[in-house]
């Protein structure tokens, strides 16, 4: 049976997954009378939640065509979308001969398009390009076609990648067609473009045993599970293997214990393989992403690429509120490093260091959403965290101090145009491109400073009514900003503990916009709402009515508080300052003041001002 090892890359939201679970359903991975969840390979919670593909997968279909011939075996890696999650991707493209690049018909490539081909472009990678949803009735199939055509110059495609074969489909529909009228059929066309214009993998299965490990994974009963591409050679199970890193020295040796190859969405335990395979090898202790898994004897190591530096860090500590320990079980610090130093080892693009504080640690990552996605699994694990507001990191350039860059493209309705630009130009960030993109929509492009970019999401969504996309790409290391401000508003700072009271809510709402509502559980020191004006000011939330002859309880029940606003955790670690943390717990997502106590937290503030 031959062999096609592919990726589908594209922007989020582009329709990836759901192209894939129709690739499943017309090769008969699935019976027809199966029920299969709609996105099958979204099958971690938080990407059925957010609708985004946080880890990369691998699978397989087998596929004969039409009129008789051999079956192909088509191992496919649904890769994530987003920038942040881009070691991801690009570790996962050193296993394929070819991509599918995914556009949507009516938006065209987008920034982490761009990234995304970027990468397999310059690993000499064959392109096909599928322009989905093609149905959709502001569709533009010419002129996304041409802006692919575009990036793939700009992106210094060689001539061989610029020939590109173009598809027509929609994945929800389930067609594909070799013309942009096509509004039904089934995916044979490209199936048969994958066979026809991909390679087979074409390497040398007689050398010696050699594999990239490109997904680290753990199973309770195995233990660690190493994937990757045997690059030369075979494999049998119960073989003996070695680790090697990326100079060549020995990590460790060990045996094939098990292997799986990828059929469907199952991992199934084979005997052999051979060179092109993409396996998981169990059996080894030691051994991470980027070392190669080889017979013994072999010095060396195949080529890993390197991984894009982390530009974002934030402290994870323990958490010291009046409630720690309620919600959660795993509260201690050393249970905190384990699980830290944990997803480090899988995930490369994480760095993890201990901070000043024995109780902390900095944690260096590629975005907010990826370390967001990170403290989100943790709470829903149990653990209980205090963690501060995001800070990008700097580096010492030829010409001085360098901060990180970032590509942002923005749509968004024209009348809605002018107080971006003018929020971004706060911001620091400097217009390189403004144009129409139909149907009274503006497309913004900016070079912004990360630092500047920080917390301004929620700002954006309030400033365009909810109906602005906004994109973010890294794009370069460069000269220092300056002082760029921050938040304009202070906060209210509940000054007791105990549980809040409509009371004192209804009081202190002309004071400006509350978090909380009655009832819930306060300590003092803990960010009850934003304050109107610029100060941070102190406040009694739990501050009930004096009862006499002239005041009844009764009257309470006419009240009616204006419906506080809630934060969920991306927000509130966006919204804080540097003198404040973000207590997460399984149930909860407070913000609080670094110090509580209100003395403490003021000669702090002096010693701030003094330095």
């Amino acid at each position: 049976m031959s062999l096609r090892n592919v990726a589908i890359i594209a922007h989020v939201d582009h329709g990836k997954t759901t192209l894939v679970d129709q690739l499943f359903r017309q090769s008969g991975t699935f019976r027809d009378n199966q029920r299969v969840e709609e996105r099958a390979m979204d099958s971690n919670d938080l990407e059925k939640e957010r609708g985004i593909t946080i880890l990369a997968k691998c699978t397989s279909v087998e596929w004969t065509p039409p009129a008789g011939g051999e079956a192909v075996r088509i191992n496919i890696v649904d890769t994530p979308g987003h920038a942040d999650f881009g070691a991801e991707v690009e570790r996962i493209l050193s296993m394929v001969d070819g991509v599918i690049l995914l556009v949507d018909a009516a938006e065209g490539p987008m920034p982490q398009t761009k990234f995304v081909t970027g990468k397999a472009l310059a690993l000499g990678l064959k392109p096909i390009v599928v322009v989905n949803k093609i149905d959709r009735p502001d569709a533009r199939p010419a002129e996304v076609l041409d802006e692919c055509f575009e990036l793939f110059l700009s992106l210094d495609a060689n001539d061989e990648q610029l020939d590109f074969p173009t598809l027509y489909a929609s994945g929800r529909a389930g067609y594909a067609g070799r013309t942009d009228d096509v509004r039904s059929g089934d995916l044979t066309p490209l199936f048969e473009t994958i066979v026809s214009h991909i390679p087979e993998p074409g390497l040398d299965t007689e050398g010696e045993f050699k594999m990239l490990a490109t997904l680290l994974d753990r199973d309770p009963f195995l233990g660690r599970i190493l994937t990757g591409r045997i690059e030369s050679g075979r494999l049998e199970v119960n073989a003996p293997i070695q680790a090697i890193d990326v100079e060549g020295n020995p990590v460790e040796a060990g045996r094939a214990t098990k292997m799986f190859a990828f059929r469907g969405l199952d991992r199934v335990p084979v005997e052999t393989a051979q060179a092109g395979d993409i396996i998981a090898i169990a059996g080894l202790t030691k051994a991470t992403v980027s070392n190669t898994i080889a017979a013994p004897g072999v010095t060396t190591p195949v080529a890993a690429r390197p991984i894009d530096p982390p530009t974002l860090a934030m402290s994870f500590a323990v958490n010291d509120s009046p409630y720690a320990g309620k919600d959660g079980d795993k509260v201690q610090s050393r249970v905190i490093r384990d699980r830290l130093e944990r997803e480090a080892e899988t995930n490369v693009a994480i760095r993890v260091t201990a901070a000043h504080d024995n109780d902390a640690f900095e944690v260096a990552g590629r975005g907010e959403l990826q370390l967001g996605v990170l403290i989100e699994t943790m709470r829903r694990e149990g653990f209980e965290l205090s963690i501060s507001r995001p800070r990008v990191l700097f580096r010492d350039g030829p010409n001085g101090r360098e901060e990180p860059y970032e590509t942002v493209v923005i749509d968004v309705d024209d009348e809605h145009s002018g107080t971006v630009v003018e929020k971004m130009a706060q911001r620091k960030a400097e217009m390189t491109d403004m144009r129409p993109s139909g149907g009274g929509k503006t497309r913004l492009t900016f070079s912004a400073p990360s630092r500047g970019l920080i917390g301004y999401h929620g700002e954006f969504l309030s400033d365009t009514r909810g109906t602005g996309i906004m994109n973010r790409l890294f794009e370069k290391y460069g000269p220092y900003k300056g002082p760029i401000s921050g938040r304009q508003n202070g906060v209210l700072i509940s000054m007791e503990q105990g549980e809040a009271v409509a009371y004192a809510l209804n009081a202190l709402e002309e004071r400006g916009v509350l978090f909380i509502s009655p009832g819930d559980k306060l300590y003092e020191g803990m960010v009850i709402g934003e304050n109107a004006k610029p100060q941070d000011l102190e406040v009694n939330p739990l501050k009930s009515k004096q009862l006499t002859n002239f005041r009844a309880s009764g009257k309470d029940e006419g009240i009616r508080l204006t419906p506080p606003r809630r934060m969920t955790l991306e927000q509130a670690i966006a919204y804080i300052q540097d003198d404040e943390l973000v207590e997460v717990t399984p149930k909860v997502v407070r913000i609080r003041k670094r110090y509580l106590d209100p003395h403490e937290r003021k000669r702090q503030s002096r010693k701030a001002e003094a330095a």
